[in-house]
């Protein structure tokens, strides 16, 4: 079974998406995660999906669009440092790839698809790593990180946006 990664395993600035991430196996956890959240996302109108709850924030088509956008980034960075890559790995700038994603011209139906095609490649990739290379270290967006702390950022990036959709957007009667 995978663990929790050490506090010295991330930068602190992570801490509450490792903390998010309940006890237990983590890609079993992240395949509920993706049930959970498709369960609650699929049933939105497109009007609903385009829904800002407040003046410059993102639509639900832009949250999904970052929630994937932000898992390829951390499953290259995954992939990377568990095969030892010691080259710094760029960090990217959220709001400019949400803006130049053009998230709301697509149907909701293929962002939720996008979405679980890149879940699926998370979990796999997961899968074929052992724990040698999940502890690897390696440098991502200037600080030092591990493969392992990599995974769980993932899983509590989602269960952060998927709150905030939660309390945010759908609690306010949309």
């Amino acid at each position: 079974m995978l663990r929790k990664p050490e506090t010295n395993e991330y930068p602190p600035y992570y801490k509450e998406y490792v903390n998010n991430v309940p006890d237990g196996e983590l890609l079993q956890i992240l395949e509920d995660q993706q049930k959970e959240t498709m369960k609650l996302l699929n049933a939105l109108s497109e009007e609903t999906a385009e829904y800002k709850y407040a003046p410059g924030k993102w639509t639900i088509k832009e949250v999904i669009g970052h929630i994937t956008d932000t898992e390829r980034i951390m499953c290259y960075r995954l992939l990377s440092i568990g095969r030892g890559e010691q080259g710094m790995l760029p960090g990217y700038d959220d709001d400019e790839y949400v803006r130049r994603g053009n998230f709301n011209r697509f149907p909701l139906s293929d962002l939720l698809h996008h979405q679980a095609l890149v879940r699926q490649h998370t979990i796999l990739l997961l899968s074929s790593m052992d724990e040698e290379a999940l502890c690897r270290r390696g440098n991502a967006n200037g600080s030092e990180v591990t493969a392992r702390a990599i995974a769980y950022i993932i899983a509590g990036h989602e269960i952060h946006h998927r709150r905030l959709i939660e309390d945010r957007y759908l609690s306010s009667g949309q």
